[in-house]
């Protein structure tokens, strides 16, 4: 490390900053030798820290487990960016406590029951040729055998299919090449029927299968009707691989439990787990869909269960669209090369991965090449026959990702589940070529589009099942953790342990973040799970109350800060509907909306239109109010939902008024808003008259911020006429209440104004010295703008200029910052104390800090035209 160091430091003599490099390496070993890091730690340390405002290079979908959820993270970071809501509901977003929500999650119903839990597992991107396009994810529900589709461009569920047939699904979803079907496999054999069966008709009646849902790739929805099941035995299917390339058209899914086994340990017979792992080998199920999905547009070659159509065992093998081949036993996932060419499955009871060569599998279709049928007539091919090589990795082999080098090294990588171990090694030889420990019992892999016809490499992600130790004790139930593996050079390097606290994530994908165009905000007025205008749809002006019968709706806005109406008054026992729009057009300014017991929540991101509908069954006043932080008024935000009896009848009670001002009095209060309103108008202008001087719109984000705040700017006039008619009337406690509305637009204005004038003087300044970008930051971190804000008098004096305001000037700031109670008599500083009414405080700033904060305040005056 100390080595490191002098490179560093006689790297830093050349450009005169020996100083700053020294301090840096003192302040650096202090840390190290404090915490115990090494100069590894520190090297992975460097390889995942994201500065403030950075990007990752790779977002990450991860399955929720039992919260029935999605999470989203980045990579190298592994900060967690967001949970989508998919099977279940999830408060801050809203999801599944508003109309169009409870929609989606209705389309999950199971057999017509309402289901809020779920189970996922294995997410999937929609692809084109062969890899990845960004545009929608798919994800399983192990649970209740679902599928839900999930728009890439607002990272919303809008779409949920329940398999009429399945009882259970663990393998899904998977896309194929061009994202024409999802391939989703049957986990329990059961009944495709809903009636009751015994165990005893298990070979009989039970049935596994593999459900090819139709994709519509343009509008990501799946068409239903278009979609058809293959009946397959009930040998327990698990996950599946379409082929890509050579083997496009083919799907390939694995199994467990050939010996058909159906447990009975109640009645004294062994268990599922040592019946099911009898025989030394299980089967992989490989299928042509491509000719399938022929096959079932002919009503003669399906059966129709449950509204769907079903391929018989028999059509398919007639057809030759169906063979098993022995695979290593109780495998558990099988993962098809990038040319499409080689077919890789691990078994968890086997120490081998052993490799199947599409070729082979074709020569032995073609020749009718087969070792057998099993029992159900399903030709057999020759496991040595379709085999490439095995590969001895060691205990408890799952599952698998390629690297970039796949073509010319073979490069996969594959989880050890008894070993805790991520392996390296090449698939056409089948030869070791390294080994990293993991924290503990692995499952699946995550690897940079590592399933794709073109992976990243770079890192890989090992979804661990336990984390024991590996963090702060939190209870009996442990996070699942997430190790990030540096995969780049020779040898495989752990860098990041991330505890996850969301259900068990099972799976999970990860993409180039540059391939993802999410939206920053809608269209105004548009309803997100149909992509057209929302029939609520309201806009500024509109907002209304109608009532039809004993339905109520309600024509409301959020903007910042007033959700408009604020007052409705109802029924007992009403239906209400609240339709919102939220007119913001700023990036990142959402609103929330609650009302009171109700048990009702929406989540509107800019230009969205919401519908919250719920009976008002109980009489009262219930506030409602904006649930998401957007504002310095955000408390003032809300209204109040009024239910009353019809049948009661209520006493006129006289309100209780505080003391009435005068007339006098009332003007004068008048006058001085008026008075406000204009000091306010004068800063807008100045602000203005700098930005247009400027230049303003050369900056997209500058000039959007400009826009937003002459939209709030544009609404002041209204008021103040309002106002003036108000003033007219005699009625002058409402005349200022709408100078006082306007007095809140013009400091909405000039809050937005200003924050477009500072981010333009960022573009006009020059630059910033290293010392003093340090400077700015310790003058930030120390607090001092809690005090100082440059250009303004604020709590205490502007700092533009302070370094001439005395002689020595440097030297006079640096004594005050190190001691200020050194200064406190002097007649300048006692000025300021008493003008003030604050004394400067010790913030305890080194050396270093107080000479960069010299710096930085010598840029700003440098600067100071601008300020």
């Amino acid at each position: 490390m100390r080595r490191t160091f002098k490179r560093l430091l006689s790297l830093a003599a050349a450009v005169g900053l020996v100083s700053s490099a020294a301090v840096a390496q003192s302040e650096l070993e202090k840390i190290m030798k404090e915490r115990g890091l090494t100069q590894d730690d520190i090297l992975a340390a460097a390889k995942t820290y994201t500065p403030s405002g950075g990007r990752d290079k790779y977002i990450v979908f991860s399955s929720g487990g039992q919260s029935g959820q999605i999470m989203v993270y980045g990579v190298p970071s592994m900060r967690i960016l967001k949970f989508i809501g998919v099977f279940t509901p999830e408060p801050w977003q809203g999801w599944g406590y508003d109309d169009d929500t409870k929609k989606v999650l209705k389309e999950g119903w199971y057999r017509g029951k309402p289901i809020t839990w779920g189970d996922t597992h294995h997410p999937a991107i929609s692809e084109t040729n062969g890899v990845y396009d960004g545009k929608w994810l798919a994800i399983n529900d192990k649970a209740n055998p679902r599928i839900a589709i999930i728009d890439l461009k607002d990272f919303v569920t809008k779409q949920i299919v329940v398999n009429p047939v399945f009882k259970s699904d663990h393998g899904g979803a998977f896309f194929t090449p061009n994202s024409e079907y999802i391939l989703e496999a049957c986990q329990y054999g059961a009944p495709f029927d809903n009636e009751y069966h015994p165990m005893e008709e298990y070979a009989d009646v039970y049935r596994g299968g593999v459900t090819c849902w139709k994709f519509d790739h343009e509008n990501g929805r799946v068409i239903k009707d278009e979609s058809f099941v293959i009946e397959m035995p009930p040998y327990m299917q698990d996950l599946s691989d379409a082929g890509k390339e050579m083997s496009y058209g083919w799907g390939f899914t694995n199994s467990f439990n050939s010996e058909l086994y159906t447990g009975g340990i109640e009645k004294g017979l062994p268990p599922f787990e040592a019946g099911m792992s009898r025989n030394d080998t299980d089967y992989l199920h490989v299928y042509n869909w491509r000719k399938l999905a022929e096959l079932a547009k002919d009503p003669k070659n399906v059966k129709v269960i449950n509204g769907i159509k079903v391929i018989p065992i028999e059509v398919a093998v007639k057809n030759d669209c169906l063979f098993l081949i022995p695979e290593p036993k109780s495998p558990h996932g099988v993962d098809v090369s990038p040319d499409g060419r080689y077919i890789v499955v691990c078994g968890k009871l086997d120490t081998h991965a052993t490799v199947y060569d599409f070729k082979k599998i074709m020569e032995a279709v073609k020749n009718h090449d087969f070792a057998g049928k099993d029992p159900y007539g399903i030709p057999i091919i020759d496991m040595k026959k379709a085999m490439h090589c095995q590969a001895e990795l060691g205990l408890g082999p799952l599952h698998n990702q390629y690297g970039p080098k796949w073509k010319t090294e073979g490069e996969i990588y594959t989880s050890l589940y008894v070993d805790s171990q991520v392996v390296k090694w090449d698939y056409l030889t089948c030869e070791v070529k390294d080994r990293v420990n993991v924290n503990y019992n692995i499952g699946h892999l995550c690897g940079m589009e590592g399933k794709t016809e073109d992976p990243q490499g770079e890192y890989i992600i090992a979804l661990n099942k336990l984390a024991i130790d590996r963090f702060n004790p939190i209870g009996p139930l442990h996070p699942q953790n997430h190790q990030l593996i540096d995969i780049s050079g020779k040898k495989m390097k752990l860098l990041y342990d991330m505890p996850v606290p969301l259900g068990e994530p099972h799976q999970a994908v990860a993409i180039r973040a540059s391939k993802l165009h999410p939206e920053v905000r809608y269209p105004m007025g548009t309803n997100p799970f149909t992509g057209k205008v929302h029939e609520g749809k309201t806009l500024a002006g509109q907002e209304k109350i109608v009532r039809k019968g004993n339905h109520v709706y309600v024509y409301g806005t959020l903007v910042r800060s007033h959700i408009n109406p604020e007052h409705v008054t109802v029924n007992k026992g009403d239906i209400v509907t609240f339709y919102l729009t939220n007119l913001e057009r700023a990036e990142d300014e959402t609103h929330g909306f609650t009302v009171d017991w109700y048990n009702v929540h929406a989540s509107l991101e800019p230009g969205k239109t919401v519908a919250v509908t719920f009976k008002a069954d109980r009489e009262g006043v219930f506030p409602y109010y904006c649930t998401e932080f957007c504002s310095a008024l955000h408390l003032e935000m809300m209204g109040y939902l009024l239910v009353k009896d019809p049948n009661k009848k209520y006493k006129s009670v006289k309100k209780i008024k505080l003391k009435k001002m005068s007339k006098e009095q009332l003007m004068k209060e008048y006058k001085k808003t008026v008075a406000l309103n204009e000091a306010t108008k004068k800063v807008i202008q100045s602000v203005v008259k700098f930005l247009k001087e400027n230049h303003y719109e050369k900056y997209p984000v500058v000039k959007q911020l400009v826009e937003d705040a002459m939209d709030q700017f544009n609404k002041v006039p209204a008021e103040e006429k309002k106002a003036e008619e108000a003033l007219k009337k005699g009625d002058i406690e409402t005349a200022i209440n709408f100078q006082y509305q306007a007095w809140q637009y013009l400091v909405k204005t000039a809050d937005v104004g200003i924050r477009a004038k500072d981010l333009l003087v960022r573009k006009l300044a020059t630059p910033m010295s290293e010392a003093a970008k340090r400077g700015e930051a310790a003058f930030a971190e120390g607090g001092c703008n809690g005090c100082h804000v440059i250009g303004k008098v604020s709590s205490g004096p502007d700092l533009v200029g302070v370094l001439k305001r005395h002689e020595n000037g440097e030297k006079w700031v640096a004594e005050f910052i190190k001691n200020p109670a050194s200064k406190y008599n002097d007649p300048y500083v006692k000025a300021m104390i008493d003008y003030f009414n604050l004394r400067m405080p010790n913030q305890h700033m080194s050396d270093q800090e107080i000479k960069d904060i010299i710096e930085y305040l010598k840029w700003v005056d440098e600067n100071a035209n601008l300020f």
